[in-house]
């Protein structure tokens, strides 16, 4: 250690401690915070933070936005600290999108303005233009948040608009849209069809798009933002003869889906994608039927082998999942009541 530059010696011991730390070290000196700002710095402590122990909750009611740590142990939330929101907003109207790497692509419902937001180092990005882009609508669009392999963080935007399905792409690093050409089916873009929010693994954003009715189709798209190319692939063969619902998750770079279905009592089993094709993981887990009128979300799951389903009600049913633990949480709408998201503590930047 003695013959290594003392540059080389701040930069390894500065890329593990936490990202709050690492903005009060930017202070100490000019050479500190120009070593600090570049792009291999962020890049590598980025990657060194993405550990169960960096994960928070963001949960969001009417009044107040708070951060709390997890405790895995006792599946549970810690101490919570005030956030607040450094852009503007009416009655706490924001809504949690997607995320990545400690970045958070957020919804400002009364302007329908999207923004990235870091809520460790409280930076923000608008990212609407005159020439309306950047403007999200309920459950009309959908959002997708990646980064690429030139450490481009970019947002792939779908619209739906007067019959007309349009895709666009935000990049952080050029601070503009550009159009991206859709070339799957025309139909998607009917309100009939309900499209989740994107799940990046692997080089691929994955949405899932299903038709609201028993029995509707039910596919998955899949954007590969190196070529930028759509395609489609089928959905896990759960029974089409009830409401089907699909939630994906990256779980260490590899995708997952909790399929739901069923007509008036819901069932979930777990499925795992392997090249083009889903393969179960977990069937029929033993848990009480869940009835349609309350729905589910999946909420989150622990390094005790334990993952939970939670209603919009806030009713909470534990599953407890004879495999390898995943260590890991997974971010959804709504945390017990709040709304919200799971994210990592990091320094990445909303902004070039």
């Amino acid at each position: 250690m003695a013959d290594l530059p003392i540059h080389t010696i701040v930069f390894e011991i500065l890329t593990r401690v936490p990202a709050k730390d690492v903005g009060r070290s930017k202070s100490v000196c000019k050479q500190w915070y120009a070593l600090l700002s570049t792009k291999d710095f962020v890049r590598i402590h980025c990657s060194r933070s993405l550990v169960s122990s960096n994960q928070r909750v963001l949960l969001i009611d009417d009044l107040t936005c708070s951060v709390r740590p997890i405790i895995f142990q006792s599946n549970d939330y810690g101490p919570s600290s005030i956030v607040t929101f450094p852009f503007h907003h009416q009655n706490n109207d924001v809504s949690i999108l997607s995320h990545l790497n400690g970045l958070l692509c957020v919804c400002l419902n009364h302007t329908y303005e999207l923004l990235l937001w870091n809520p460790t180092t409280t930076a923000f990005k608008r990212l609407s233009t005159p020439d309306s882009h950047g403007f999200y609508i309920n459950n009309l669009d959908a959002v997708g948040l990646y980064v690429d392999a030139d450490d481009d963080y970019k947002v792939l935007h779908i619209k739906r608009r007067s019959g007309v399905l349009g895709v666009h792409l935000y990049s952080r690093e050029v601070d503009s849209w550009r159009n991206i050409p859709f070339i799957t089916r025309q139909e998607y873009l009917s309100p009939h069809f309900n499209w989740s929010a994107g799940t990046f693994c692997g080089g691929t954003l994955y949405f899932t798009v299903c038709e609201c009715w028993l029995g509707g189709t039910n596919r998955v798209i899949c954007f590969d933002v190196n070529s930028e190319q759509f395609k489609e692939i089928s959905f896990p063969p759960v029974p089409s003869t009830g409401m089907v619902q699909g939630v994906l998750v990256n779980v260490k770079n590899e995708l997952h889906m909790f399929a739901s279905t069923g007509m008036f009592e819901m069932t979930i089993d777990l499925w795992t994608l392997q090249g083009d094709y889903w393969i179960k993981v977990l069937s029929c887990p033993p848990i009480p039927l869940i009835s349609l009128s309350l729905w589910c979300d999946i909420t989150h799951y622990v390094t005790n082998g334990n993952w939970f389903v939670m209603t919009k009600l806030g009713k909470l049913f534990t599953i407890e999942m004879d495999m390898k633990p995943f260590e890991c949480f997974y971010p959804v709408t709504w945390f017990r009541g709040f709304k919200g998201a799971v994210f990592v503590e990091t320094i990445v930047s909303p902004s070039i």
